[in-house]
């Protein structure tokens, strides 16, 4: 009788955190249509503005701005590795973790700092216990162009004060809801973001008033939009890895019900027929 009870006592346990798996999935659902919408919607705006970049960016050095050509000594590099705030979404922040970890390890041996700037709880976490340089970290933040705007401005303050020779983004690609993928991005300096601006553009564009003073306009947005895109990249990933690991987690709950419902139902029997046939032997023995 112990042994039913127990086991009654676990199916119930375990109803209660499949009602919280169900729900944890269905909301995930809901923001994840609009997540993902949005990071699509960047990603066309991504390629024009990559376009125009690399058209206006063809006829001119990298003495034209500051932000836009390799220094020739980097010897600091900052890592901006966004994940999210919470848990709960299977390997995401994981394998975010792991490509920063690779990232550092394979260019630390040439560099003299490496400075890790943390977005989201998960990433600052991970790294301030490890007690790895983090002069700066964000969590709670939506994926705003304000928060953009925010974020974007201090990594160049810190490219532009020479605290740092280039700036590389870690953050999760969204492919589906059952991929996303861990991109490392350089974005400081701009011309190594854009690999192909000297290449020759495919459409000539006319700047007024001067290319140069384009650029002074233009560049601190392409950074700004770098930032953006790694947020709304980052919640659309992140929705889309919870959302299959709380349907993950319910059908498995399902499965342990029946199995436990199994056990149950079979201890019970066994319980019944130990019983009866005490009545029997007690009544044998009369």
């Amino acid at each position: 009788m112990a042994r039913v009870r127990e086991i009654r006592s676990r199916v119930a346990a375990i109803k209660k955190t499949q009602k919280i798996t169900s729900a944890m999935r269905m909301i995930s659902a809901a923001r994840l249509a609009r997540a993902q919408q949005a990071a699509e919607a960047s990603r066309a705006y991504g390629e024009k503005l990559r376009e125009i970049f690399a058209s206006v960016a063809s006829g001119l050095d990298g003495d034209a701005h500051p932000l836009l050509a390799r220094r020739a000594n980097v010897r600091k590099l900052d890592v901006l590795l966004v994940t999210s705030d919470r848990g709960l979404c299977g390997a995401y922040n994981a394998n975010l973790i792991k490509h920063a970890i690779a990232l550092v390890a394979e260019r630390r041996p040439n560099l003299d700092s490496v400075s890790v700037i943390a977005v989201g709880k998960r990433g600052r976490d991970f790294f301030r216990r490890r007690r790895i340089d983090m002069p700066k970290s964000w969590i709670g933040l939506a994926p705003t162009p304000e928060h953009a705007r925010e974020i974007a401005a201090y990594v160049t303050g810190r490219y532009l004060a020479g605290e740092s020779d280039e700036l590389m983004i870690v953050y999760g690609r969204f492919v589906s809801v059952l991929t996303q993928t861990p991109l490392a991005l350089s974005v400081i300096p701009v011309l190594a973001a854009v690999p192909d601006a000297k290449a020759g553009p495919t459409l000539s564009y006319e700047i007024e008033p001067e290319p140069e003073a384009f650029l002074a306009a233009v560049l601190p947005r392409v950074i700004e939009f770098a930032v953006l895109r790694a947020l709304l990249e980052n919640a659309a990933s992140e929705h889309g890895a919870r959302m299959t690991a709380m349907e993950n987690a319910t059908e498995n709950t399902k499965e342990l019900i029946r199995s436990l419902t199994l056990a149950m139902n079979k201890a019970r029997q066994t319980q019944i027929t130990t019983e009866l046939t005490e009545i029997v032997a007690g009544a044998e023995a009369l």
